[in-house]
């Protein structure tokens, strides 16, 4: 597809502002407008150096304001939803799911509502796309030998948040079915990379090591999660917005199955060595044990399992690679690496979140 002109929700978030940087390095000449309400996770400084690129556009607001919606389709012509924003974590679905009920499924009806006015009703079916970024939790939680979560395994939400993610899941299906919008979606692995909120494993592990704080790790810490490193999956969403099926979904992963000990283990290990390649670090983070000439491993404790914690998880991305030639360039092992890397040199990123 020719689309050249790009509205992205929640693209001040992790995976959001990851997705505008690449495809602006990669589509200069295309228009991205970023639609945004800078809630907790949402942050500008995660746009850094678009500010003067004529062909970006940084909007505050909500998703939910169907006014604002259909005046930004309309006034930058745009062809292309791609729809990130979202309530995203699974702990502050249980303690609060009425948030995740607003942004998640009235927020994405809010959006479909204006493309198909727009995109059906006003300009008589032009070429255009909504592509929603889904998750792999809708699918539910797998037994330790059951095959990987395919494009046709049945929904079986857990938690709040992947409920709600559900439920937009089938209202992006139907606005296809029903009114002819033309609609992707793709359900990924857990992300992980720069600009992630510091509540989420990898970069609270991360932080917590650098600065001498435990490491939490719920109940056995035998819970499995596959793996996504967020420069892949934005590679991934890209090839379904160019190349996939109208109606379709594709899962987004790299078959990099791990448990929560396997990756809290492998960040200890990663820091551990990082400290005595530099020894300099020790000054920036006096308080990590790795600088002390002691293991991050040794701040590791076991608390309370959250409530209807999944088991597992694991994708099966055989459909993306073979129709549409996915693939993933990035290793857990060194990805954990510039993971941590990067995290200890944007302290100024990180540290006012903390």
């Amino acid at each position: 597809m020719t689309l050249q002109k790009i509205l992205v929700t929640g693209g001040a978030g992790f995976i959001g502002s990851n997705f505008v940087h690449n495809w602006l390095n990669r589509y200069p000449d295309n228009l991205i407008v970023v639609l945004d309400l800078l809630t907790y996770a949402g942050n500008l400084k995660n746009l850094e150096g678009l500010e003067t690129n004529p062909n970006f556009q940084f909007v505050k607001g909500d998703i939910c304001n169907y006014d604002l919606v259909y005046d930004l389709l309309q006034q930058f012509d745009i062809d292309c939803i791609v729809h990130f924003a979202a309530e995203s974590h699974v702990d502050r679905s249980i303690t609060g799911p009425d948030a995740f009920i607003t942004t998640n499924i009235i927020g994405t009806h809010t959006l479909l509502k204006a493309a198909r006015k727009r995109w059906i009703e006003d300009k008589k079916g032009i070429e255009h796309r909504f592509h929603h970024i889904s998750t792999d939790e809708v699918y539910g939680s797998l037994g330790p030998d059951e095959p990987g979560f395919s494009e046709k395994t049945p929904y079986s939400p857990n938690s709040p948040y992947s409920a709600s993610k559900a439920s937009s899941d089938h209202l992006v299906r139907a606005y296809h079915h029903t009114y002819g919008l033309d609609v992707t979606t793709t359900n990924c692995s857990n992300n992980y990379g720069p600009y992630q909120f510091p509540e989420k494993l990898i970069p609270l592990m991360t932080l917590n090591c650098l600065r001498g704080k435990l490491l939490p790790v719920y109940g056995d810490g035998l819970n499995i999660r596959d793996w996504l490193h967020v420069k892949d999956h934005c590679q991934g969403i890209e090839l379904v917005i160019r190349k996939g099926v109208p109606g379709q979904t594709y899962n987004i992963g790299c078959q990099c199955e791990k448990t929560n000990m396997e990756i809290v283990n492998a960040i200890c290990s990663t820091i551990d060595k990082l400290f005595v390649k530099n020894p300099e670090l020790a000054h920036s983070y006096p308080d990590c044990p790795a600088g002390k000439g002691s293991s991050c491993k040794e701040l590791i404790t076991f608390v309370t399992d959250r409530p209807g914690h999944d088991r597992r998880y694991g994708i099966n991305c055989a459909r993306i690679e073979k129709e549409l030639g996915f693939k993933c360039s990035h290793n857990l092992s060194s990805g954990i690496e510039e993971t941590v890397l990067w995290y200890i040199k944007n302290e100024t990123w990180w540290k006012p979140l903390c």
